[in-house]
């Protein structure tokens, strides 16, 4: 699996990062992610899924009502919220793989969070992400256009399909402590 903290503690370039991953790569990287995230709540129950946990730093900017600004999210809001993220990066660089230019656009579907109720649920949505990605690299072409960019309007730097697939697994991975601390929480109040 890959393992972000370099990249995060600046010790490695984001180009440099992905110059190691190759698209066949990409593949396996998701599964390992997905099997990951199943592994974190593989002991979870129902009742973990609508579990509000404690989170006095919640602040979520884009959240849809004044009222879930720093609302915590719950397992269920999680794991909408990180298969959606993902499935977006995963769509957008089948596009630029195939050589298609990259317009500034979202390409965004997530469920609802409050229908997430049950543990089985979190698995499925997991799984259709996991089958939705991997679909998404089957899209891409035998010799992707990895030279299709667009430029960061964060970094400035030129962003490849590579770049903007591995931009998922990375959001994935930054929500894998908080996967983890709201289900050891829960099982704590199950106790």
């Amino acid at each position: 699996m890959l393992h972000f903290s370099q990249l995060r503690n600046k010790e490695i370039t984001l180009e440099a990062f992905c110059e190691l991953v190759k698209p066949a790569d990409l593949r396996t990287l998701t599964n390992e992610m997905i099997d990951e995230q199943l592994a974190l709540i593989a002991q979870s129950v129902d009742a973990d899924v609508t579990f509000e946990p404690q989170d006095p730093l919640a602040q979520d900017d884009a959240a849809a009502s004044p009222g879930e600004v720093k609302m915590p999210w719950t397992l269920g809001h999680v794991i909408v919220h990180v298969t959606a993220s993902s499935e977006e990066s995963a769509f957008l660089a089948a596009e630029m793989a195939r050589g298609v230019p990259y317009e500034p656009r979202r390409s965004r579907s997530e469920v609802h969070w409050t229908k997430m109720k049950t543990i089985e649920q979190c698995r499925a949505r997991l799984e259709e992400s996991r089958r939705m990605r991997l679909a998404s690299l089957a899209l891409w072409p035998d010799e992707p256009y990895l030279d299709n960019t667009y430029t960061s309007p964060k970094s400035g730097k030129a962003i490849n399909p590579i770049m903007r697939f591995i931009f998922g697994l990375l959001h994935d991975d930054d929500h894998l402590s908080q996967i983890k601390d709201i289900v050891d929480q829960a099982r704590a109040a199950r106790a």
